[in-house]
């Protein structure tokens, strides 16, 4: 039997979520999937995939409009399997403490394509991500990776284990 073929696409403005990604997407593959992880902007056709995991920065409440693009563009098909949806942004520990619901725009995505499950984690704004707003941040001490490693795989797993029981 071949391993189901999982999607996992982010919208990102820093590299952050890429990484988010990046985790799952090796999660997804040590638990036996065959995973491939691409920007959003991308992926023109998800109809190869059995499954998609989509995922976008948060600024100012916004979702990554790659990511939200990238949603719209394959709706139709998206809605024939499952999906999953992140998010990444709080830069606390907030997503670790209790589960953010989906901002407005994330809500209205997970409708429009029938999204199981959405998931919020922890942003980064390190010394080494680019921007003035990022430096500025740093300099006022909102900086940091809240990312939670553990957490992301956990997240994958489920997601490996709901793949693997249909």
């Amino acid at each position: 039997m071949t391993a189901k073929k999982v999607l996992v696409a982010y919208g990102t403005q820093h590299g952050a979520t890429a990484g988010i990604a990046e985790q799952i997407g090796r999660t997804l593959r040590e638990d036996g999937l065959n995973a491939v992880v691409l920007p959003a902007g991308k992926v023109h056709d998800v109809r190869a995939y059995d499954a998609v995991v989509l995922g976008g920065s948060l600024y100012a409440g916004h979702w990554s409009g790659k990511a939200k693009r990238c949603a719209e563009r394959n709706a139709e098909s998206l809605r024939h399997r499952p999906v999953w949806l992140f998010s990444s942004g709080p830069l606390d520990r907030s997503a670790e403490e209790h589960d953010i619901p989906p901002v407005p725009a994330v809500a209205r995505q997970m409708q429009l394509i029938g999204a199981r499950e959405h998931k919020t984690f922890g942003g980064s704004v390190t010394a080494g991500t680019p921007g003035l707003v990022a430096r500025s941040m740093l300099r006022q001490g909102k900086g940091g990776d809240y990312r939670a490693p553990e957490r992301i795989q956990a997240w994958a797993h489920h997601i490996s284990s709901e793949l693997t029981a249909a």
